[in-house]
């Protein structure tokens, strides 16, 4: 009885990892609201992101977005671009947050990222790259091992 929990988990993760691997492998696509996707640079990704940079170089207000924290496309996207995972960031943000400065917004999923950007004049987040939809522009590429690019002709997405 006691190794049919153990046997249950192990047989799980052997079921998902397929899943998993092919999910951490694909390339993130950082997104924003149509206009905005000429030019942009990991460097403006962070100051973006720790909402130092508020406001795009046309004078409209940036709206980042964030995936919840324990998304594994929100810890590749921090790791590429802050340097540090969504609970290494909680200093960060505690210690800012007492100088009236709040963190980007977290959405529950890519599908409610991607229609808040599609929608949001000024929006930037980030989905699996595979997943993105006309309503949005491909600013830059994320891969699994942490390199941006605003290459996207060179992404290919299984079928």
């Amino acid at each position: 009885m006691r190794l049919i929990l153990p046997i249950s988990l192990v047989s799980l993760c052997l079921l998902l990892w397929p899943v998993i691997v092919r999910a951490v492998d694909e390339p993130l696509a950082v997104i924003v609201a149509p206009g905005h996707a000429k030019g942009l640079k990991r460097e403006d990704l962070t100051l973006i992101f720790k909402r130092k940079k508020l406001f795009w170089n046309d004078g409209s207000k940036v709206q980042p977005v964030n995936l919840p924290a324990s998304n594994m496309y929100r810890r590749v996207f921090s790791q590429a671009v802050l340097g540090a995972t969504p609970e290494e960031l909680e200093k960060y943000w505690n210690d800012v947050y007492f100088h009236g400065i709040s963190p980007p917004f977290v959405l529950s999923s890519e599908h409610a990222v991607m229609h808040f950007i599609a929608e949001t004049p000024g929006a930037i987040g980030y989905v699996p790259f595979c997943s993105i939809d006309a309503h949005v522009e491909v600013a830059l590429v994320i891969t699994a091992t942490g390199h941006i690019s605003d290459d996207t002709a060179s992404v290919i997405c299984p079928k």
